[in-house]
This record gives C-alpha cells, structure tokens and sequence, in this order.
C-alpha cells in the first residue's frame, strides 16, 4: 500500500525546487495534493502533468483571507486535510544596518507568518480528518545563525514547531521542522553567491549539495504514519555540516 493513500496535503510554494518535489512524490504514494504558489503558470501546469490527484490554486501565503480560501477549497475538492508541508519561503539576506522595516518585515511575512497562518486554518479540517501532521520546512540556519531576517525567521519556525507540537497533540496532529542544508534548487542556483556557496559545499563532509528530492524522502517519512511517534522534534538534512 501506498505511505500516502487517503491522505490529502497541501503544499506551499510547491510549484518549484523543493516544492515541486515534495509534491511530484507525494501524488506517487497515494495523496490527493493541493500546491499552492504565487506562480501561477508553473503551478498551473505541474498539478495538470500530476492529473487528478492534483490541484493548484494561487496563495499569498502570507495573507490570511487567501489562507482561509485554500483550506475551503481543499476541502470542497479532496476532503478534510490530514498533511500541510510549509514550505513556502525566500531565502534573502539583510543587513541590520541598511536594511528598511519594509524589507525585514517582507521576510518575516513569508518565512514566519505563513507558518503560523498555515497551522492555524488547517487545525480546523486536521480535526475533522482526526490526525493531521504539520511539516514547517526550516533550515540549518534555523539551528546555526545566518544572515539577519533568513536566520531569526526559520529561528522562530523551530519555536512555534515545538509550542505547536506540544498545544495539537490532544488533536492527534504532530508538529516537525525539517533543516535543509544547500538543496539544488532555482533558490540556490540564482543566488548571487553562487559560486561562493559551491566553495563551502566541496568542505561538507558529504562534499556535495542535496537534491530536492533527498529532502523530500524525508518530509514524506514525516507526512507518513512511519513517523507516528514523532512530534516537536527537528530533522537535520545538511551533508554533515554542523557535525
């Protein structure tokens, strides 16, 4: 039997890198799957190649009327929800001197808020399901410090797993983070530095960066009943990097 079948997720920014593969696996282990993104014309189209097991609406995921709107479409479309993947993010790095509130709070809007807004209206349909598992994609740099903004918000998804994870387990819903090292997404590959993030990858103790869907073997554990038992903890996925 499928690890999935019978379970209905939605996925946040998931009409590419990370995103597209969480959901790609997802729909081959039995879920019903609503990504959601802010690109239309990808997401458009992965969830017509996936076929009827696959939907895909636009979502600002840091807008709480668009939250709402999503989980009722879910609904009327696949049933109650029983997986939400956060995985929405933008890795941009500020600096505490110049940057604007405008800038920072732009950040913490995708990065953070999303995450809260994402577990509050899903814990309603998660209860109908009678379990549910909330995965908040994080990052080393959740663990480790970073650049300001990127650092401090995936900081802050690891504390609201934990509270959240201790608050829904009456409900039967479990609360993970999941921390990605350097993944071999558009994200990383369009980053201005590139080149210096090849330099520290050849330094990891695996020498290499991950592929997506690496990280997604690992969210689909998480999604799956073979991780009943886990809740409020945090999965490390960095090559070695912080051993």
């Amino acid at each position: 039997m499928s690890k999935l079948e019978g379970k209905v997720a939605i996925i946040t920014g998931g009409a590419n890198g990370m995103g597209e593969t969480h959901a790609r696996l997802f729909v081959s282990e039995g879920a019903k799957v609503v990504i959601t993104d802010i690109d239309s014309e990808k997401g458009e189209a992965l969830a017509k190649e996936l076929g009827n097991h696959a939907m895909f609406i636009k979502h600002d995921v840091s807008s709480e009327t668009d939250w709402q709107q999503v989980v009722k479409k879910a609904e009327e479309a696949f049933g109650p929800i029983s997986i939400l993947v956060n995985n929405a993010g933008v890795s941009t790095s500020l600096s505490v001197e110049y940057s604007s509130l405008d800038d920072y709070q732009q950040v913490v809007n995708i990065n953070q808020i999303s995450v809260f807004l994402g577990m509050k209206y899903t814990v309603a349909s998660m209860k109908k399901a009678e379990k549910g598992s909330i995965i908040n994609i994080s990052s080393i740099n959740g663990l480790s410090g970073g650049a300001i903004g990127y650092s401090d918000t995936k900081f802050a998804v690891r504390g609201m797993t934990r509270a959240a994870a201790r608050e829904l387990a009456k409900y039967h819903i479990r609360v993970n983070s999941v921390h990605p090292g350097v993944i071999n997404t558009p994200m990383v590959k369009n980053n201005e530095h590139y080149d210096r993030i090849q330099q520290m990858v050849q330094t990891l103790p695996l020498g290499r960066m991950a592929e997506p869907e690496e990280i997604s073997q690992l969210v689909l554990f998480l999604a799956s009943d073979d991780s009943s038992y886990s809740t409020g903890s945090e999965f490390i996925a960095d090559g070695g990097l912080l051993a």
